[in-house]
């Protein structure tokens, strides 16, 4: 194969990138043009462009990819309920088919015949990017270096840098990592060994729950079709609620996990994950489902998440069977609307009700309530023309909205408005939840026998 004319190279400015670029002008004597996102990690980005040049790049290219990110990459994972094992929540893996659009873009733009990534031989990242780039221009060529080079190991690396004038940092670096606007990662040094404990200085996001606050941080987080559009009653960009969320759940210790994982290329790898926001609007979004979600299409949705889950992970963004599970998952939150109020505290998070409104199918103003001992909301109900009504005995608290009912207690509710349900469906939702089965004296015997009729 004949060596590329022009590549673009995925760059942080970083050591091994550093060494990538002018390893690919020495091997083969190429012009080398560097792309650098910034997806909201924590790092200064001020000097990498400065950094590729005196390395040898002919062009640096340094793009704010934030929002982008956030809407079209993290916000359909959230709509889609995504979690990885049922542990981790994608923060590494949904990063990757964007820096390969990006990088893809660009080699279109300058005429490159080639992209390059840092990506090692033994992890998924090195098939995200090459799945993500063939499925966007089938004729691209991709340039692996740790699959090529003879330069195996740290020593090596540096000894390359400082034979060619690559400016590298003088302290050693203890864990292999990786940062995005959702998590940072940890891999590496003790972690390899199952039976550490994770070392004090791998906290970057998360505060220790020992250190987090005494008293509970409560927030509140507003949706729509799926989709976080408020803080605190506030509405922000996407990429403003997911900042704005990492730092709330950053200081009260909230979204840190430390897992085993198998990986698409055939092992396990130990990781500390810290992700504030990923893990708040999880939790948040899962809870308002609950609400809003009929049990059908909640359960064929959950049967779905393990195959979307297994596609953003294992590097499969841009396949016809995640855009077809995309489609899906976002028909089925046509009615998650409402707001969510919740409290962090020492590393954990605290739904303690849900409440305000979902919108419904048949008219666009159908209310589901949660009512709390506030009498500010049997106020609202008031206003709005329902009646709340209490029964003692069972002490559920229920409405009659425009004549389906909405049963309530405690945090749970089992709303039928907004989904045209026959009556044969809507007296069996009643039977599947006996706590819940008091329809003026209508007991759940009754009403099973009313279905069989």
């Amino acid at each position: 194969m004949s060596n590329p004319r022009k590549v673009v190279l995925a760059y942080s400015g970083g050591l091994d990138t550093s060494v990538i670029l002018k390893w690919l002008i020495n091997t083969y004597h190429c012009d080398v043009i560097t792309m650098t996102a910034n997806l909201g990690q924590p790092e200064d980005l001020s000097g990498v462009e400065e950094k590729a040049y005196k390395t040898g790049a002919k062009k640096a290219y340094v793009l704010d990819l934030r929002e982008e990110m956030a809407r079209d990459f993290v916000f359909p994972m959230v709509r889609s309920a995504a979690i990885y094992e049922n542990r981790y929540l994608l923060g590494t893996s949904i990063a990757r088919p964007l820096i390969s659009k990006a990088l893809v873009e660009i080699a279109h733009k300058e005429g490159a015949d080639a992209i390059a990534h840092g990506a090692t031989g033994k992890g998924n990242d090195q098939v995200r990017f090459e799945l993500s780039a063939k499925a966007l221009d089938p004729s691209i060529r991709v340039i692996a270096p740790w699959r090529e080079w003879d330069l195996m190991s740290r020593t090596a690396l540096n000894a390359f840098a400082e034979a060619n004038g690559i400016p590298i940092s003088k302290g050693a670096k203890r864990y292999s990592m990786d940062a995005n606007m959702l998590h940072t990662s940890f891999e590496g040094s003790e972690l390899e060994d199952p039976g550490l404990a994770p070392d004090p200085v791998c906290h970057e996001r998360c505060v220790p729950m020992e250190q987090a606050p005494d008293t509970p941080e409560e927030i509140t987080v507003d949706f729509e079709k799926g989709n976080p559009v408020a803080f605190n009653g506030k509405r922000l960009s996407p990429y403003e609620i997911i900042h704005a969320l990492e730092l709330a759940g950053g200081r009260n210790g909230v979204g840190r996990s430390d897992i085993v994982e198998n990986r698409y290329v055939g092992m396990k790898c130990r990781g500390v994950y810290e992700n504030p926001a990923g893990t708040i609007l999880y939790k948040l979004h899962q809870d308002l489902e609950g609400l809003c979600l009929d049990r059908e299409l909640l359960s064929i949705r959950d049967q779905l998440v393990v195959r979307y889950s297994e596609a953003v992970y294992n590097g499969y963004w841009y396949s016809p069977e995640r855009e077809a599970m995309q489609a899906f998952m976002d028909k089925a939150q046509e009615t998650v609307t409402g707001q969510v109020r919740a409290k962090l505290y020492k590393g954990g998070d605290s739904c303690e009700y849900l409440y305000r409104f979902c919108a419904g199918k048949n008219d666009g103003i159908s209310r589901y309530y949660v009512i709390d001992k506030d009498t500010s909301d049997y106020r609202r109900l008031k206003a709005d023309g329902l009646k709340p009504i209490k029964n003692r005995s069972f002490k559920h608290k229920m409405l009659f909205l425009n004549s389906d009912l909405v049963l309530i207690t405690n945090a749970n509710v089992f709303p039928f408005n907004g989904y045209s349900l026959d009556r044969s469906r809507f007296i069996r939702g009643l039977c599947n939840f006996p706590s819940m089965c008091l329809q003026h004296g209508l007991s759940v015997q009754k009403c099973a026998m009313a279905q069989q009729r």
